[in-house]
C-alpha cells in the first residue's frame, strides 16, 4: 500500500468565468452611474459598491449576492461552462476594486471630488473590461505576482 507523504493542498473550486463577468456588468453600471449622479449619492452609491468588494475580497466572489445571483437565475438558464477557473486571481481582482473603491470613498467623503472620480474611472475601465472582453486586468496582476522570479545570482 502507497502512502503519500506529500502535504495535502486543498485545491479550490472553480468558477463559471461568466459569473464574474456578469459581476463585472453590474459593477461597471454602478460605477458609470457614479460618475454621473451628485457627489451625495456618488459618495453612497461607491460606499456600497467598496462592501461589495469586500464581501469578494474576503469570502470569495463565490460569496458575493452577484455570484448568488448567477447562481440561482442566470446559470441554470446558460449551457454548462467548458470549464472552470481557479476563484483566486478574480477575488484578487475584487481586492484591487476595493481599494480603488475605498479611495473614492474617502475622497468623495473628504469633498474631494475630482479624486473620487478619478478612483472611480478606473475602477469603471477594468470593471468594463472585464464585462465587454472578459479581460480581467486584476486577474491579470494576480498573475504577475504569483509568476516565479528567478534566482538571483552571486556575484
Amino acid at each position: 500500500m502507497f502512502v503519500s507523504t506529500a502535504p495535502s493542498v486543498a485545491t479550490p473550486s472553480g468558477v463559471d468565468p461568466r459569473g464574474p463577468q456578469l459581476t463585472a456588468a453590474v459593477t461597471a453600471v454602478v460605477l458609470a452611474t457614479v460618475l454621473l449622479v451628485p457627489a451625495s449619492a456618488a459618495t453612497l452609491l461607491v460606499g456600497v459598491q467598496a462592501v461589495l468588494f469586500a464581501i469578494g475580497a474576503l469570502g470569495g466572489v463565490q460569496r458575493t449576492p452577484h455570484a448568488w445571483v448567477f447562481r440561482r437565475l442566470v446559470r441554470p438558464r446558460l449551457s454548462p461552462s467548458a470549464e472552470l477557473e481557479d476563484p483566486r486571481p478574480p477575488q484578487f481582482a475584487q481586492a484591487v476594486g476595493l481599494a480603488f473603491t475605498v479611495v473614492a470613498f474617502v475622497g468623495f467623503l473628504a469633498g474631494a471630488t475630482v479624486v473620487g472620480q478619478i478612483a472611480t474611472g478606473f475602477a469603471l475601465a477594468a470593471a468594463l473590461l472585464n464585462a465587454v472582453f472578459r479581460f480581467c486586468l486584476g486577474c491579470e496582476l494576480y498573475l504577475l505576482v504569483q509568476r516565479p522570479r528567478p534566482a538571483a545570482s552571486a556575484g
